[in-house]
């Protein structure tokens, strides 16, 4: 497969929204996903209960195949992320202040390499 953020110098044929790609805006939003408190905001907006942005969590899936995980900054927080938000257990939990600070402890632990 082609790199999606390879720049060939040609005019590229993709659309672009904002002047990015939409793979560029989709990995900006799902690496989004790995701040627990941005997940208590979209909990707190109700687009966790959204069907619509459910399919679309559901959809973004295809970051956790190597050639696209590849461009995640923090692939594992991240790809962590998007495993849970598929259970409607932790979309409803995340509205609680306990369980963002459970995710944020957990995400800052794991980026503790030990020595």
């Amino acid at each position: 497969m082609a790199d999606p953020l390879s720049s060939s110098g040609k005019q590229s044929s993709r659309p672009l929204y904002g002047g990015f790609t939409r793979f560029e805006l989709e990995l900006e939003f799902v690496q989004s996903l790995a701040n627990p408190y941005y997940l208590n905001h979209l909990a707190s907006q109700k687009l966790l209960q959204d069907r619509t942005f459910v399919e679309y969590l559901k959809y973004l899936q295809y970051f956790t195949q190597a050639e696209y995980a590849r461009y995640l900054s923090y692939p594992a927080p991240t790809l962590k992320a998007l495993e849970l938000l598929q259970q409607e257990k932790v979309r409803q939990d995340i509205l609680s202040p306990d369980m963002v600070a459970r995710l944020a402890e957990e995400i800052l632990l794991s980026s503790i390499k030990p020595r």
